[in-house]
């Protein structure tokens, strides 16, 4: 069979399974060789591809799928190369040799460097053999990358192929061809290439997209039945259950929120602040989450940035959290008080049969609400200044959500633990949007803190996720029990580095190791994640790496420049880290200076320290905030709190470092910590053996007792005060104090 035949018959055949959009299909040459390099997500990743491009590309396939007896006739019209094992070195070697005979005679050749297809849904270390094929060739690169096969019947989405039932049919994917690289760009450039590829085409998948109301909407009623939320007040409440009930409250704040284009909300996170929070994008209202923990001051600006009239808290809530409110409040006891048949009825109908543009309009929204609408305002924590309203769309959640999910596979069995609160950009997307469009469960605790019922939460409803922080696991660490957690088959942990000890003990006690994410608020939040390994007979795909934060979600590109000059730097070299995608946000709230100042270019310069390995993992080393700067010199504080807790021998945080001015040197370290005077003593005698250049060591006049350090509500360091504080202690007479270095 001719190869233009078996184009033409591919073409046919993939566009019956599949919505194809093909990107720059011209950068492939029109004559002469080429090397075609692509990711590799499904079994039919090659014909998609050939279905693509006018010229025929011959692939290198792995020996045993060619030698499958019902692949083997079509594949020798594909005129396939076999790809032996590394085991058969000569047999491999006269693989790759046929291969640059190939390009040289002027025909186009593909390989799939990940070498077998995906079984985590993330892109994995690409192989240096396509490297070996280019040696000695003046033929270019063309990358290649596929989006949205992931989810597909030839993927391994759900854990297997081809036996599940497709979400779309046709089913839509990108297609997109890079520009021509060099023939000496190694595997880790090409591999870059192709996740900026991703990043492009990602905005394709929007036509498949909802708000999150909608999504929500539609969850509910395909799977009405389903255990949705419940907390200590709501034992359990299905999807068709909470639908109605937003539907409820929608109706009745509609007087309350009339002409308010923001919405204040003061809730722990819980069925009601779910519930409300639902509503209030069913509305077309912005709901703002008030951080109940920030001092009036914070507060009253987060108020006056977002013009907020009403804020709607629970009495319930505010008897146990002591809060002064900067504003009119509106209790959720009296709005929901007495329900009338009427309304029920109502609600109940409009739930169930309404289409959703009617349901708009009869809770009384005033227009058809998109992805580009503001979604929600989440202030920043305040760590290092004044709270920055940072808006977030629904396409910047919807597109978190949606890749969080291809990276962790959730299914209908998964249940989320919902304890971080929704002013917290993680608490939101986890435990909010991303349960409301893909109708996974979540039970909530309004306090992190609170061990013991946690733990029993978690074994009543046989949880599966928990996300949360390093701080966080130490306490449930000391008092949960080993059954408590049976039922987790992933931990997350992100806000702050995961110490070695900590994820070493909570393996030992729960048999499970905890992974460590990054994100940031300006990212809705999530950046990088770690995820579950694939372990079978003949692979081993690794999703998490030991002191990596994982790698980049589907979608997201990030690039590592030097702070000075923001040059590209070389791989395994700490520098800044930049991050692109559809989660970064659409801008600080009334600030397009600082949104300019973060915003280069459609990257997010994060503030981050960070270095890239070659497969893919990264690794934060430190923020740039948090160097000071001696004699010229730029210290990390993170070393020093990590050489400061190797040589107290502690299994919890007990340091913090910071900076205070200097007349002479700019500036200097101060440290705060919770250690008792003797064994402060034993660690400043250890101080010179810990590696550090002298002026890396604190001085030992410049270390503080406290009785616990600052931290906010995620758990993680409250850098602004412990700086503030540290001011303070330092500014007060130390009469036994001497100034000496140790």
């Amino acid at each position: 069979m001719k190869p233009m035949l078996v184009q033409l018959f591919l073409w046919f055949i993939t566009r019956a399974f599949y919505r194809v959009t093909v990107l720059s299909p011209d950068n492939v040459p029109r004559q002469g060789g080429a090397l075609v390099v692509s990711n590799h997500v499904s079994f039919v990743d090659m014909l998609l591809i050939l279905a693509s491009t006018r010229r025929f590309v011959r692939f290198l396939l792995p020996q045993g799928v060619c030698e499958l007896w019902w692949l083997k006739s079509v594949l020798r019209h594909l005129r396939v190369i076999p790809l032996p094992p590394e085991s058969q070195p000569r047999e491999l070697v006269r693989a790759l040799h046929e291969a640059r005979d190939t390009i040289r005679a002027g025909e186009v050749v593909g390989i799939f460097a990940e070498k077998s297809v995906s079984r985590i849904g993330v892109m994995l270390p690409f192989r240096r053999e396509f490297e070996r094929i280019m040696e000695g060739v003046s033929a270019p690169i063309i990358p290649v990358c596929l989006d949205g096969v992931w989810g597909s019947i030839f993927s391994h989405h759900s854990g297997r192929f081809f036996w599940k039932v497709p979400r779309r049919l046709p089913y839509p994917v990108t297609i997109s061809f890079g520009k021509a690289l060099p023939p000496t760009a190694t595997a880790f450039e090409v591999r870059s290439v192709i996740q900026e590829l991703n990043t492009d085409a990602w905005p394709h998948r929007r036509k498949a997209m909802k708000p999150i109301h909608r999504a929500f909407v539609q969850r509910a009623r395909r799977c009405p039945f389903r255990f949705a939320m419940a907390d200590a007040r709501v034992p359990k409440l299905s999807f068709g259950g909470a639908l109605t009930k937003v539907v409820f409250l929608a109706g009745r704040l509609r007087a309350h929120w009339a002409g308010q284009e923001m919405v204040c909300i003061l809730l722990p996170p819980s069925v009601a602040g779910a519930l409300v929070n639902l509503a209030a994008l069913l509305l077309g209202k912005v709901p703002v989450n008030l951080n109940y923990t920030l001092s009036e001051e914070p507060m009253a600006s987060c108020v006056r940035q977002c013009n907020l009239q009403t804020i709607l808290t629970s009495q319930a809530f505010l008897d146990r959290v002591k809060v002064k409110i900067p504003g009119r409040t509106l209790l959720l006891e009296e709005v929901a008080a007495q329900p009338r048949l009427g309304e029920k009825l109502l609600a109940l109908a409009l739930a169930w049969l309404a289409p959703v543009g009617s349901l708009e309009k009869a809770v009384g929204r005033e227009r058809p609400g998109t992805l580009d609408d503001l979604a929600t305002v989440i202030f920043s924590s305040g760590s290092t200044g004044e709270p920055k309203g940072i808006m977030l769309t629904h396409y910047n959640l919807v597109s978190n959500a949606e890749a969080l999910g291809q990276l962790l596979d959730f299914g209908p069995q998964d249940r989320f633990l919902g304890i971080l609160p929704f002013f917290h950009s993680f608490g939101f997307t986890a435990t909010l949007t991303a349960p409301a469009m893909m109708g996974i469960g979540v039970a909530f605790h309004p306090n992190p803190l609170d061990a013991k019922p946690i733990g029993e939460l978690v074994r009543r409803y046989t949880l599966t996720y928990l996300m949360a922080t390093p701080t966080f696991l130490q306490l449930y660490l000391r008092s949960c029990e080993p059954a408590d957690f049976g039922s987790l088959r992933f931990v997350m942990v992100s806000a702050e580095k995961l110490p070695g000890w900590l994820a070493n003990a909570f393996e030992e006690k729960f048999g499970l190791r905890p992974v460590e994410g990054y994100g940031s608020t300006e990212c809705s939040p999530v950046v990088t994640c770690s995820t579950h390994d694939f372990r079978a007979a003949g692979f081993q795909q690794m999703g998490s790496r030991r002191g990596s934060i994982g790698r980049p979600l589907p979608g997201v590109s990030v690039r590592i420049v030097s702070p000075d000059t923001g040059a590209a730097l070389p791989l395994g070299e700490p520098g800044l880290l930049l991050v692109r995608g559809p989660n970064v946000m659409h801008g600080y709230l009334g600030q397009p200076e600082k949104t300019a100042e973060v915003l280069r270019d459609g990257w997010y310069v994060t503030g981050d320290i960070a270095k890239l390995d070659e497969d893919g993992f990264l690794q934060i080393t430190d923020r740039l905030s948090r160097f000071s700067k001696l004699g010229g010199e730029m210290v990390p504080h993170i070393k020093v709190e990590e050489k400061l807790h190797e040589a107290a021998g502690v299994q919890e945080i007990t340091f913090a470092v910071t900076g205070l001015p200097d007349p002479k040197k700019g500036e200097r370290l101060a440290v705060l910590h919770t250690l008792p005077d003797e064994r402060l003593q034993e660690v400043l005698k250890k101080l010179p053996q810990l590696g550090l250049p002298n002026l890396w060591l604190p001085r030992a006049n410049c270390f503080f007792h406290v009785d616990q350090l600052p931290r906010l509500a995620s758990g993680k360091m409250d850098l602004r005060k412990i700086r503030d504080l540290a001011a303070r202690l330092a500014a007060e007479p130390e009469p036994d104090n001497k100034e000496a270095t140790p």
